[in-house]
């Protein structure tokens, strides 16, 4: 008798909303730990579980259960976000910092408490900024001063030609630069 060529399911049918819903219940709380134990924020851990399971419907087929089990694959999936979750939000504060030197910060000196008071002030003005920059440059202002990637590695990080990675950049910081003035 012929074989059918029709590729079988690799798993359970996560396509199937009943099917999902069980695995949904079943495996947020195992992610959840995960992700709690990297970013210790609730809030921050709940968003990176919504992220995973968002994936997981959209593309259901990137779970393949010759490779391990569901529960594997989600908390896998939960501990490498969060730490990539976590990375930014380190990268975010270097780049803060990295931007508030660049738009004329004073070199370091013996400081006062309240020169200490006054920069810590204008690093959260500066990541204030930074969150209301649309996400593209953002992306590419966070990962040129943040990460310290030339336009080339931002543009390979991210998957877009060099000259769109450095218009990114640029465009993000003109805009943190004229918000940086009206603010001031």
């Amino acid at each position: 008798m012929a074989r059918s060529h029709v590729a079988e399911p690799i798993g359970p049918d996560l396509r199937d909303p009943a099917t999902f819903e069980r695995a949904y219940r079943e495996h947020r709380p195992r992610a959840l730990a995960a992700a709690l134990g990297v970013l210790h924020d609730a809030r921050a851990a709940e968003d990176v579980v919504q992220e995973v399971f968002a994936q997981l419907w959209r593309r259901p087929r990137t779970f393949d259960a010759r490779r391990g089990s569901l529960r594997s694959y989600v908390t896998m999936l939960a501990r490498s976000r969060a730490v990539d979750r976590w990375r930014g939000q380190a990268a975010r504060a270097a780049a803060a910092e990295r931007l508030a030197d660049v738009a004329g910060r004073e070199a370091t000196h013996e400081r006062s408490a309240a020169d200490a008071a006054i920069e810590r002030e204008r690093s959260a003005q500066v990541v204030s900024i930074l969150a209301g920059l649309p996400s593209r440059q953002r992306e590419a202002v966070l990962l040129a001063f943040g990460h310290e990637l030339t336009a080339p590695e931002i543009a390979r990080a991210v998957g877009v030609p060099v000259g769109t990675a450095k218009s990114r950049v640029r465009l993000g910081l003109e805009k943190l630069r004229e918000t940086a003035e009206l603010v001031a």
